[in-house]
């Protein structure tokens, strides 16, 4: 699973990290993929007033991740919705990205919050081609499990609703991953993906976790 989203940010894959529930993991998903990305891929963070966020209309090169906090109607600083959120969707016809993070019900789900309840097209919501799903199990935050339980891929976004598979899903009661189909829009050098995840198998298995670390792999990877 983390060498095919490794892959996908190599690819610039727009993705949405959603939950249920605050403090599922979204945002540290989210950073621990977008860690993955290549060197000169960079981020922007989307900022709750368009003007700040036009402003990278008019930068020369554009490019890179359009990072928001979250996209929800609750009234915080870097969350967007209605007009602010349909504004970050015009950034990307010029060449960005995106990853947001959601409260959502399931993978699929996720994708109606943009297109039900935020206008957002059936073009433009297409533009988004992953949606990773996280549950929290605990009756606390101290006793909290977190699982990625779904991978889902967005083929295309039809009347609202979006039209894919799952790539992953979680087994509650082995508690494992299991491949349910392989993706078709990304990752599909499969000997590359073999690859990505033996470099961060062994990093998890080895402990070397810091940023330099994973930098270094980074580095090492891109030069084969």
């Amino acid at each position: 699973m983390a060498g095919l989203l490794w892959a996908a940010v190599s690819e610039k894959v727009s993705f949405l990290t959603a939950a249920v529930y605050r403090n599922a993991g979204k945002s540290t998903v989210a950073k621990a993929v977008l860690s993955l990305r290549s060197k000169n891929v960079s981020l922007h963070y989307a900022s709750d007033n368009p003007e700040v966020t036009e402003k990278l209309l008019n930068v020369e090169k554009h490019g890179g991740y359009l990072v928001v906090d979250e996209f929800s109607a609750y009234d915080y600083p870097g969350y967007l919705w209605g007009d602010e959120l349909r504004h970050v969707f015009k950034m990307l016809k010029i060449g960005y990205s995106l990853q947001a993070s959601i409260h959502a019900e399931n993978a699929q789900d996720a994708i109606l919050e943009l297109t039900e309840k935020n206008q957002i097209s059936d073009e433009d919501a297409s533009q988004i081609q992953l949606v990773i799903f996280i549950e929290m199990f605990g009756t606390t935050l101290a006793d909290a499990k977190r699982r990625v339980t779904q991978i889902y891929e967005v083929h295309r976004v039809d009347e609202g609703k979006p039209l894919g598979h799952l790539i992953f899903k979680w087994d509650k009661e082995s508690d494992n991953f299991e491949m349910v189909e392989e993706s078709h829009l990304f990752g599909r050098n499969k000997e590359d993906v073999r690859k990505r995840s033996e470099i961060l198998g062994y990093l998890a298995n080895t402990d070397k976790t810091s940023q330099e670390d994973i930098e270094k792999a980074l580095a090492d990877f891109s030069k084969e």
